[in-house]
């Protein structure tokens, strides 16, 4: 549906988005997540042909876009943007909803119906003869979205949808969503800084970081094995290592020594012995106990001492100092159960297969850094 190749832009001297390449699946829903400044909006704003980039290519439904201006309001008919900050006008939210069908010169039955039908999915019916501009932001979104889905896109943007609103809110507008994708196959792109609906909603994922797509992958894959430290950084990898390969693995395992001690990765390395890596793992693949394990199937343990706790509800992050500091993510319960403190000697464990290696970068300023 989507294929964007090496597109730039920039707004006088700064440069906003650098060579970005991105492929959109017919009936995918694809996130793209990324810091703020990093030209997650402005790429939508080109995918929607709200404006165009200054160099690059881009084909929507098959078509080379950037060589056919001419086409430009005939394909937006066929694709739907909704933007942060919803969009209503002084109207009621029966006209705001209809108007993008008065537009397409659509019949009044079907527009009566069509309209009517929308509300009800998103919650509004109850509001239909309201002003727009009265209901809260959460149904002002709402409205926007009924405006945008009413004209059944083949395509449908969201660019960071529900930034800010209420619960209720942002469960139907995903719920929505969801919807158009499963029932009627409506190809989605969403741009989002919330890590948990950039896993719910996308099938696929794509980081975008100082103007570039850096990773595209399932969220799996994302957030367990980023392909480089800012990626890691920024998807909330509680635990990166800085370490070396050391001969010692057997199979498929690769032991990197970090501090002194020596941990086995159930991955190829991506660099030879005697190189320097990251090890990066996830918080929640750490357990932590009061014992030393009776049995596990985990191949790293080691005992240390609690540095420190952080309550990030509703988990608690434990930081242990075993040679090298690790954090455990547990529950609060599982923390008031264990009577977890400052200065407790525990045990940690974590499996092999739980650590992903990325080739340490030089230059960076990180060399020999322990996160």
């Amino acid at each position: 549906m989507i294929e964007a190749r090496d597109i730039t832009k920039s707004y006088g001297d700064q440069r906003v988005l650098n060579n970005v390449n991105l492929t959109v699946n017919e009936g995918e829903v694809l996130g793209i997540i990324g810091p703020s400044g990093s030209g997650k909006s402005t790429f939508l704003r080109i995918l929607d042909l709200i404006e165009a980039p200054n160099s690059g290519e881009l084909l929507l439904f098959g078509e080379d876009v950037l060589a056919r201006r001419n086409r430009w309001i005939e394909l937006r008919r066929r694709m739907g943007m909704l933007f942060q900050k919803p969009i209503v006008f002084n109207a009621s939210v029966y006209d705001n909803v209809a108007m993008g069908m008065r537009y397409r010169s659509e019949s009044k039955a079907e527009i009566d119906r069509r309209v009517k039908e929308t509300l009800e999915a998103v919650g509004l019916s109850r509001y239909i003869k309201s002003s727009a501009r009265d209901l809260s932001g959460g149904e002002q979104q709402r409205v926007a979205l009924s405006r945008v889905i009413v004209t059944e896109p083949e395509i449908l943007f969201l660019d960071e949808p529900t930034a800010n609103l209420d619960p209720t809110s942002t469960a139907t507008i995903e719920e929505m969503v969801l919807r158009l994708n499963r029932e009627v196959g409506t190809t989605v792109v969403i741009n989002t800084h919330d890590m948990l609906q950039g896993q719910r909603l996308s099938q696929r994922v794509g980081v975008m970081i100082a103007g570039r797509i850096m990773q595209v992958g399932r969220p799996k894959e994302i957030f367990n094995n980023p392909e480089n430290l800012q990626i890691a950084r920024f998807v909330g990898v509680d635990n990166i290592l800085s370490g070396r390969i050391v001969p010692g693995g057997q199979g498929d395992l690769t032991v990197v020594e970090v501090q002194g001690n020596r941990l086995e990765v159930a991955e190829q390395p991506p660099v030879g012995k005697g190189a320097g890596v990251r090890v990066v793992f996830r918080g929640e693949d750490v357990t932590i106990g009061v014992g030393k394990p009776a049995t596990t199937s985990a191949r790293n343990v080691f005992s240390g001492a609690i540095t420190g706790i952080e309550s990030t509800a509703p988990f608690v992050g434990v930081t242990v100092d075993c040679g090298f500091s690790v954090t455990a993510l547990v529950t609060a319960r599982s923390a008031d159960s264990m009577d977890l403190e400052a200065g407790k000697e525990v045990w940690v464990s974590f499996k092999a297969s739980a650590m992903h290696l990325i080739a340490e970068e030089p230059g960076t300023g990180d060399e020999g850094k322990v996160s």
